[in-house]
């Protein structure tokens, strides 16, 4: 099973970017070196996302005190075949903020299962979530057709220029972008129905526990009422005892045996 993961969610993230630089140089011209990754990773850790083969079988369970004890999953990595990296322009050109993929990979034998989507749309909610993006932008050489019906016909990116001899060998790309705002989130609108909902159960808890007040006064009533109706007999039979002389009947009844 193929998940897709935040690079920020794996214990050591650190320990899959050479995996992921891997599946850059299997599959693109375009290469970068590891410290560039690690820069992505530290610096727009919720951006990049990572496609993944968990082991079969799942993770071994580690043994008390040994390696991967307590969740560490040294040594089990699992198998990266898929990512997405992506930052916020942090100078854009024109004062807009906006995301940017850098670069988009899927080893050949994972395509077409849909993982370049969603890590795309992925890496794009996280972005307008995140740091409320206006757009996200990328470029894509004219000759990938592939990547092209990902872009253009999939996802609804839209060809703004192109730009002459942007690649090492002089090839042109297209320059894409796509519109995030629809993507927002309304925190006002999110805020006011947590007041609604948080409103409402206290409402609810307040009449819950009058009912629950009223069942007790109810049951408790009964049982008090009933036993104090006994105790006042009790009292008054002594009381009306005492008023007879019942202390002189005794005392009669005592000095009658005495004779």
């Amino acid at each position: 099973m193929v998940d897709i993961v935040p690079l920020s969610s794996y214990p050591s993230y650190i320990d899959l970017l050479p995996a992921i630089q891997t599946c850059n140089i299997t599959n693109l011209p375009e290469n970068y070196f590891l410290k560039y990754y690690l820069y992505h990773a530290l610096t727009w850790p919720q951006l990049s996302f990572v496609a993944v083969v968990r082991p079969r079988g799942g993770y071994k369970t580690a043994t008390a005190g040994g390696p991967g004890a307590a969740g560490d999953v040294s040594g089990q990595y699992p198998k990266v075949v898929g990512y997405v990296l992506a930052k916020m322009e942090e100078e854009p050109s024109d004062g807009v903020q906006h995301g940017h993929i850098t670069s988009l990979s899927v080893m050949r034998t994972h395509r077409r299962l849909g993982i370049a989507e969603r890590l795309m749309r992925m890496s794009q909610r996280a972005m307008s979530e995140s740091h409320r993006a206006h757009y996200v932008s990328l470029h894509v050489r004219m000759s990938n057709t592939a990547a092209l019906r990902l872009y253009r016909d999939t996802l609804g990116f839209e060809v703004e220029k192109i730009e002459s001899k942007y690649y090492a060998d002089g090839e042109d790309a297209y320059a894409m972008h796509l519109n995030l705002q629809d993507q927002w989130l309304d925190w006002k609108a999110i805020e006011k129905k947590d007041r609604e909902r948080a409103k409402a159960e206290k409402k609810k808890k307040g009449e819950n526990a009058e009912e629950e007040e009223e069942e007790d006064d109810q049951d408790e009533g009964d049982e008090v009422g009933e036993l104090g109706k006994k105790d006042a007999e009790k009292m008054i039979r002594v009381k009306v005892g005492r008023g007879l002389g019942v202390g002189d009947l005794v005392e009669k009844n005592e000095a009658q045996a005495q004779s």
